[in-house]
């Protein structure tokens, strides 16, 4: 159990054929893997158990069906490793306690090649780890696209120095691949599919998302700061040299009237690739971001969720935005009606009601810092080629909801530059 096996993998193969499959397909068939015994399996939960620091936890191949969580608590240098995505299962489908399949906290935690399935909660959860890397695995639910699945696939919270690197993250009824309240961030060479959101930066600081696949999933890429939570306004993320592709999949998150189980992205609407949400200093370029049937971008302020907009030490306004240099397709399908930034986004846009949008501003500004949004106040840049040519709208919701107008006027938002700074070069090239 504590030697390290070079397995290859063919990761160009694997990640090919996993873009190209279904919407509803699994990456591959775990139940023609062989079922390990409740020896072997006790022999995993004793590793994790009886890890010390500088231990490698090795997993071999086979099926495992897990009713017990596996925790690493408070230790350092700990690799984990699989035989590979397609060898190497951990199933928590008996799980009957305990939310995570998979929780990790303490310092420099590792944990590559294999697969989790069908955690009652999240998949691989790592909190107040510093140094946690998530390496070639895939997480998802065979239930397919559920509301009952787990909440996020691949989970750090309040963690430093996260690498998240040619994983797979598949119908998760929150995000699929979240980073929370965290700072030095790398996600990168990555698919998300079928979530609902596909991958989400919450109330982080210093976060690079590039080279990923973000498809099929409700919306495919956020950027959030929400209220209320430990670590407050996050800023500084670039997200870049992604494909965001036909992110149009039926919203399926656990309405927020359910509680404790709401999710705040019940609200966005299917058909979104790249949410800013209270955001902050954020660079947007070389992305393809093509066929998502309701808008390529949406640019929002905390308000238009229509939730209390007040918490100390935080602010609702998205400021500090530079969207530049991608490349954009609209659909002909119609934009999505089931969700309130849906309908607001169909039914007001500035270029005909039902059409699809590339760029949409909700216009929303701080009084404080200027008269108007002519003024561009928040600090919003467009540089988009051939804009002229795109569907941008730009919504005025002072009027409240009796009172909606909107412009394709980007003007304000021309001629301007945001300098966004991120700090993970260690992280960029590991």
């Amino acid at each position: 159990m504590k030697k390290i096996l070079s397995i290859p993998l063919l990761w160009s193969v694997f990640i090919f054929a996993s873009c190209s499959s279904s919407s509803n397909e699994q990456t591959f068939d775990s139940s023609k893997l062989p079922r390990v015994s409740t020896e072997e399996m006790e022999k995993v939960v004793e590793a994790f158990i009886m890890a010390e620091d500088g231990d490698t936890i090795e997993i071999p191949g086979g099926f495992y069906s897990f009713n017990t969580q596996l925790i690493i608590d408070n230790k350092s240098d700990i690799t984990i490793v699989g035989q590979g995505m397609e060898e190497t299962v951990l199933s928590f489908r008996e799980l009957r306690a305990g939310g995570e399949g998979i929780k990790l906290v303490g310092k420099n935690i590792t944990i590559e090649n294999l697969t989790i399935e069908d955690a009652p909660g999240d998949g691989v959860k790592a909190q107040h780890t510093d140094g946690i890397t998530f390496r070639k695995i895939n997480v998802t639910w065979t239930n397919g696209d559920k509301s009952k699945n787990g909440t996020y696939a691949i989970y750090p919270v309040q963690c430093k120095n996260v690498l998240v690197d040619e994983v797979i993250a598949s119908h998760s009824r929150d995000a699929g691949i979240y980073v929370g309240q965290s700072e030095n961030i790398v996600v990168k060479n990555s698919l998300a599919f079928g979530n609902v959101a596909g991958i989400e930066i919450e109330n982080c600081d210093n976060a690079e998302v590039f080279n990923n696949v973000a498809r099929n999933n409700s919306a495919g890429i956020l950027v959030f700061n929400l209220p209320g939570l430990p670590k407050s306004d996050g800023k500084g993320t670039k997200i870049y040299n992604n494909e965001i592709i036909e992110n149009n999949h039926e919203n399926f998150a656990t309405p927020l009237s359910d509680e404790p189980n709401g999710n705040t992205v019940t609200m966005i609407p299917p058909g979104s690739g790249v949410v800013l949400l209270a955001a902050k200093e954020v660079e947007l370029f070389n992305n393809k971001i093509l066929r998502n049937k309701t808008t390529g971008v949406a640019i929002a302020s905390y308000q238009i969720t229509g939730f209390p907009s007040e918490a100390p030490n935080w602010s609702p306004y998205t400021t500090g935005i530079y969207v530049h240099s991608n490349t954009y397709e609209r659909t002909m399908d119609f934009p999505d009606l089931t969700r309130e930034l849906g309908q607001l986004i169909s039914v007001y846009n500035a270029h005909g009601k039902a059409k699809t949008q590339d760029i949409v501003y909700d216009g929303i500004f701080n009084p404080d810092l200027g008269e108007d949004i002519s003024s561009n106040p928040m600090r919003v840049c467009i540089a988009e080629t051939g804009i002229e040519e795109m569907h941008f709208t730009l919504f005025d919701l002072s009027g409240g909801e009796d009172d909606i107008k909107s412009s394709a006027d980007y003007a304000p938002f021309q001629n301007c530059q945001v300098t966004v700074n991120t700090k993970v070069e260690s992280l960029a090239y590991l």
